[in-house]
Order: structure tokens, then C-alpha cells, then sequence
């Protein structure tokens, strides 16, 4: 399609009278053409002759509201309150008297959101009368799946270890078997590290864990483990040296998963477990 050629244009004695404003000859078909002619170069906006404050405009915005009178009855003012999960649960920890209680208060526990995209709830292994009390740091792929703390690669490795001390999570002997938790008993997006809110939050059910089942000693494996129940980080230097946690001898250690991550680590992880023997020969 071609273009539109442009309308005739108006005698220039009109044409100057218009923009000048005085224009009273102009009929509306020149008119009309003159306008046409000046949208198909692309004018857009008009601009009046005489500027225009808006600020002396009427306001047409939304009228406030009428005072209340003096009889009426203003209405309630709701205050919402922030919910302190750490708090919660405390609350629900400390009502727990057996391990049944502590897990359905576990189960019941709305405020970490990795409860909504965990395939279980990962409690415990083990006897619960055993002198050792294993504490990891949360549940992997296998575990959630599973249903039970440390069964994976990292799990059999751990299974192997205490083997070698004459331990493990099967021994019907007390003396001989290990108990096994984790600080959450959900897994993480993607195996990722726990986020501090959610150890601390997680950290009364964990410590009502320890004084219900009442072991002998703690072993903390890895540095999420140390975080939650001596409140420090840095398990190279934590390892081999015993603590205290929740009123309970610990012995910070290598995760079983950085043992497969770094086998040279195995002979200092050996060194623990001798320590722990050890303690436990005291007894």
C-alpha cells in the first residue's frame, strides 16, 4: 500500500491565525485536514496555549473517613504475633515423657518448612539402651527413603567402624550397641548443609532425645552435629578431644561421608574410636 499523501494545506494567512490562537476563519473541513495532516507526522499530544497547574485542580481522590463519633464503638484492632519456633518447640519437647511422645511431637512440628518436601521423618536407630548415643546431621536420599538414620555408604562405613570397636546398632548387648539420631530428622533440598534457623529450632528436640534415652557419652559426627549440641564449628580441630553436651560427655568426630571424601582421614577417625573404647573401659 502506498502512502497517504499529505490533505492540501490551508491559505498561510489561516494557517498562522491557528497556531497563533486567533484563528475564527478556519471551516471545520480544514480544520479536520490540518489535524489528519499533523497525526501522520506523528503528533501525539496537543499542547494548549496557556499552561495548566494542576495543583489548583479539584481533588476527586478518595474522601477519608468520618471520625467516629463519641458514642459509636470503634472497631477491635487485631494484633498478630510473630510465632517464635524455638520456643514451640521447646514446648513440644518438653511435654514429651518417651521416645513414641518425642516423635509424634516431632511429627507435629509445623515451623521447618523441610518437613514439606521430605518423604519421611527419619527418628532414630538402634538400641536405646546403649551407652553410646551417635548424633549426625541430618537424613540423606537413602535415609528418607529408608526411613532410618545412616544407611547409605555413609551408614555402612559408619557400621564398619564400630565394628571394629566391637559395636554397632544390632548388638543386643547394651554395653556392645550404638544408638543412632540425627539433629533434623528431615532431608535437606539437594543434601544441602542445614540452615541455622533450622538447627536452632530442631535443638530442644534433640536435647530432650539425649534425656530420655540417657546414654553413657555422646559421639558428634561432623560439624552440623557440633553446632547443635556444643555450639561451635570446626570438627578438624574439634575432633579427638572430648566436650560436653547436654550434660554428657562428646566426642566430636569425622563424618563417615568425609571419610569417603578423604580416606587418609580414616587413621585419625581410627584414633577416636580408641578414645571412645576407652571412656567407655572406664565405666
Amino acid at each position: 500500500m502506498g502512502q497517504r499523501p499529505f490533505p492540501p494545506l490551508p491559505p498561510a494567512h489561516n494557517l498562522w491565525f491557528m497556531e497563533s490562537g486567533l484563528d475564527t476563519h478556519l471551516d471545520y473541513h480544514a480544520a479536520r485536514a490540518l489535524l489528519e495532516w499533523q497525526v501522520e507526522l506523528g503528533v501525539t499530544e496537543a499542547i494548549l496555549d496557556v499552561p495548566v497547574n494542576r495543583y489548583d485542580l479539584p481533588d476527586t481522590g478518595p474522601k477519608p473517613r468520618r471520625a467516629a463519633s463519641a458514642g459509636a464503638t470503634a472497631a477491635p484492632v487485631v494484633q498478630t504475633r510473630s510465632v517464635d519456633p524455638v520456643a514451640e518447640a521447646r514446648k513440644a519437647a518438653e511435654a514429651a515423657t518417651d521416645l513414641d511422645g518425642l516423635r509424634a511431637a516431632m511429627a507435629g512440628f509445623e515451623h521447618c518448612d523441610l518437613k514439606n518436601g521430605a518423604r519421611s521423618l527419619v527418628f532414630s536407630d538402634g538400641n536405646p539402651a546403649a551407652r553410646v548415643m551417635v548424633i549426625g546431621e541430618a537424613p540423606g536420599r537413602d535415609e528418607d527413603r529408608a526411613g532410618k538414620p545412616f544407611v547409605g555408604r555413609a551408614g555402612q562405613l559408619l557400621d564398619r567402624m564400630f565394628a571394629a570397636i566391637d559395636m554397632g546398632r544390632d548388638a543386643q548387648m547394651s554395653a556392645q550397641s550404638v544408638y543412632i539420631t540425627n539433629v533434623l530428622p528431615w532431608r535437606p533440598p539437594q543434601n544441602r548443609d542445614p540452615k541455622p534457623e533450622e538447627i536452632q529450632m530442631m535443638v530442644p528436640f534433640l536435647q530432650r532425645h539425649v534425656e530420655i534415652v540417657a546414654p553413657e557419652v555422646l559421639v558428634l559426627m561432623g560439624n552440623i552435629s557440633c553446632q547443635a549440641a556444643i555450639e561451635t564449628r570446626g570438627i578438624t580441630r574439634l575432633r579427638g578431644k572430648w566436650h560436653e553436651a547436654f550434660g554428657k560427655p562428646a566426642l566430636p568426630m569425622f563424618h563417615p561421608a568425609y571419610l569417603l571424601r578423604q580416606p587418609h582421614a580414616k587413621r585419625q577417625a581410627w584414633a577416636d574410636l580408641l578414645s571412645l573404647k576407652a571412656r567407655l573401659g572406664q565405666g
